[in-house]
């Protein structure tokens, strides 16, 4: 949907109590409903389409496996496994972003996977083959990986090391993630693009996109959430999360980022308390970082790999 139909499907009725709950519900449904169906992406990362589907490509040649959690049941979970080539007791998490699924990850995890990791591609609760009805942005999905670490230590035995990594909604969820009481299995964390708060990044894009301020409306939405997903969104703070975080991380951003800007890793990277490295990568966009020079994040990924993942 474009901006501007958005923007005149929630701009106008705020005039009433009727004009207001209308504008939330329309504003809710567009931004919280699950998603079947890969949204086309930005015009200014087309340029990257023919990458992305080589990518895409070599993830189908893969003997990937299906891993789920809760089966059979209305909240069942999926993720697509990808074993290493050789043997290893190295694991990385991937967890996508806004709208998107495991698979559209498959450039992280061919990277990963040249530098001998399994690799786990979860799609988070309403994306992809997941269930479920709304969109957390992280919040509840942080809780989902705990059960997804779990299930690697319990397939790979005790001296499993995990990696999380992830970009935009998915670097928010593993920042998310580290303020939880994670297995010492779990040894550091890169997150990409991730927002500070979903209740600031909303109010943001309200005003950058559609020129909309945060009151009435984004309070107004919260409430709805508050009822249909049992929490409200200044609940799903990365800031919160990762100022209970020890691990050592890696936060990676775009220096031209128009959708969370930039000045959020800035904001998560004071929040974190333990060993930090920030990379702002020039020119780059929203969740560009890695196509504008794979070869540097590689790079840089590997050489923070190299410092911290120790035995």
């Amino acid at each position: 949907m474009k901006k501007e139909t958005v923007a005149a499907a929630i701009a106008l009725p705020f005039i009433t109590a009727t004009g207001l709950l209308d504008a939330s519900e329309r504003l809710y449904k567009f931004v919280f409903n699950r998603v079947n169906e890969v949204p086309p992406t930005s015009e200014e990362k087309q340029k990257y389409a023919a990458d992305y589907y080589g990518y895409v490509d070599w993830l189908h040649t893969q003997p990937t496996r299906i891993w789920h959690l809760n089966g059979n049941t209305d909240e069942q979970l999926s993720a697509i496994f990808v074993p290493a080539d050789q043997e290893s007791n190295d694991t990385v998490i991937i967890a996508h972003g806004y709208k998107g699924n495991g698979e559209t990850m498959a450039n992280y995890a061919k990277m990963f996977h040249e530098l001998g990791f399994n690799v786990l591609l979860p799609d988070s609760r309403a994306h992809g083959n997941s269930a479920g009805k709304y969109i957390t942005f992280g919040w509840l999905d942080r809780l989902d990986y705990l059960d997804w670490i779990t299930k690697i230590i319990n397939y790979g035995g005790a001296d499993t090391r995990i990696v999380l990594f992830g970009v935009s909604m998915g670097g928010a969820t593993v920042e998310m993630l580290s303020g939880e009481k994670l297995p010492e299995q779990v040894k550091l964390i890169i997150a990409d693009c991730g927002y500070s708060d979903i209740n600031s990044e909303l109010t943001y894009l309200l005003k950058q996109l559609y020129h909309m301020p945060k009151y009435p409306i984004v309070p107004a939405v919260s409430l709805i959430n508050k009822r249909r997903q049992g929490f409200n969104l200044k609940q799903v703070s990365s800031i919160n999360q990762l100022a209970n975080n020890k691990l050592p991380i890696f936060f990676i951003h775009g220096e031209k980022d128009t959708y969370v800007p930039t000045e959020m890793v800035n904001e998560n990277y004071a929040a974190t308390k333990g060993p930090k490295q920030k990379w702002i990568v020039p020119n780059a966009a929203h969740a560009e970082s890695f196509w504008i020079n794979p070869e540097e994040y590689r790079r840089r990924v590997k050489e923070f790999l190299d410092e911290y993942l120790i035995e």
